[in-house]
C-alpha cells in the first residue's frame, strides 16, 4: 500500500477527526463492578511493587489506561518506575504528553529508543513506506522501533505492568491479571477486567492528563504512520494497521504463549 493510498484512507475518516466533545465526556460511565475493579487495581500494583521490589517497571504506550496506571502509581506512593519507548515515529502530542505527564506527576519517566543505526538501515533497505508493503515488513518495522528498546527497558527487570484490557479486541479477550512468559518475566495487567467506561470514569474523577487524539476519535493511539481515527461503530484498535486484513493486530509487544499466575478476580 502506498503512503498515499494510505493517507487517503485517514481522509475518509476526516469527519471523526473533527472534535466534538472531550473522550471523558463521551466515554466516562462507571460500571457496577467499578469501585472493585479499582481496589483490585490497586492490590496488583501494590503486590507487583512488593514482589518485585526496585525489579518492576510500568512499561506504558501513554494510552489512557496506562495513564490511567501511572496516576494509580503516583497517587499511592507505589515504588515502581514509569517507561516508554520513543519508536522516532510517534504523533507530537504523544512526545508532548511525556512532559505534560513529568510535571504533572514531578515523576521521572524512562524513555527508551531503538538504535538510530538500526532505524537508518532498515529505511535504507526498506524505505519509509515498507509498512504498508506487506506484514512482514510493518512487523519487521516493529521489531525494530519497539521490541528491541522493549527488551533493553526489560533487561534485569523481574516483572513488568500493561494497561491491556481484554475489552479493547477479541485477541485480547484472554488477557490476565497475572501472566509469566517463557523468560520468567511476570506481566501485570491491572486493568484487565476494566470497561471503557471506568478507564474514562477515572480519568474525569481525578483529572488524569491524556493524549488529546483521544479527543479526535483515536481510542489506541501508536507510531503516527499505522495510526488513525476511528468511525463510530468500529473496533477500538480498528485504526492501528487499518490496510490490514482484520485478524491479529499487534506488534510483537504482548506475545503469546504465557500461562496465568493465581485466579482472576
Amino acid at each position: 500500500m502506498s503512503t498515499a493510498a494510505a493517507f487517503d484512507s485517514i481522509d475518509q475518516h476526516a469527519a471523526a477527526d473533527a472534535p466534538v466533545l472531550p473522550a471523558a465526556l463521551r466515554h466516562a460511565r462507571a460500571s457496577a463492578g467499578y469501585e472493585q475493579g479499582l481496589a483490585r487495581a490497586v492490590e496488583l500494583l501494590r503486590q507487583a511493587a512488593a514482589e518485585h521490589a526496585g525489579a518492576v517497571v510500568q512499561a506504558s504506550s501513554l494510552g489512557v489506561e496506562d495513564m490511567v496506571l501511572s496516576d494509580l502509581i503516583h497517587r499511592h506512593g507505589l515504588d515502581i518506575r514509569v517507561a516508554t519507548l520513543d519508536t522516532g515515529a510517534l504523533h507530537l502530542e504523544t512526545l508532548e504528553l511525556i512532559e505534560r505527564a513529568r510535571r504533572h506527576y514531578g515523576m521521572d519517566i524512562e524513555i527508551w529508543r531503538p538504535g538510530q543505526e538500526a532505524v537508518v538501515e532498515f529505511l535504507r533497505r526498506n524505505g519509509p513506506d515498507a509498512m504498508y508493503r506487506s506484514v512482514e515488513l510493518r512487523k519487521a518495522c516493529c521489531a525494530v522501533r519497539k521490541l528491541e528498546p522493549l527488551g533493553r527497558m526489560l533487561d534485569g527487570r523481574s516483572a513488568w505492568i500493561t494497561g491491556l484490557r481484554r475489552e479493547q479486541s477479541a485477541q485480547r479477550g484472554g488477557v490476565r491479571e497475572r501472566e509469566v512468559g517463557a523468560d520468567g518475566r511476570v506481566k501485570f495487567s491491572p486493568l484487565a477486567q476494566w470497561s471503557l467506561g471506568d478507564v474514562w470514569h477515572y480519568v474525569a474523577r481525578h483529572g488524569v492528563p491524556y493524549n488529546p487524539l483521544h479527543d479526535r476519535f483515536y481510542p489506541s493511539i501508536g507510531c503516527a504512520p499505522c495510526t488513525r481515527a476511528v468511525a463510530v461503530g468500529e473496533d477500538q484498535r480498528a485504526g492501528r494497521w487499518w490496510w490490514e486484513l482484520e485478524g491479529a493486530k499487534e506488534c510483537g509487544l504482548h506475545p503469546e504463549g504465557r500461562h496465568a499466575v493465581g485466579a482472576d478476580t
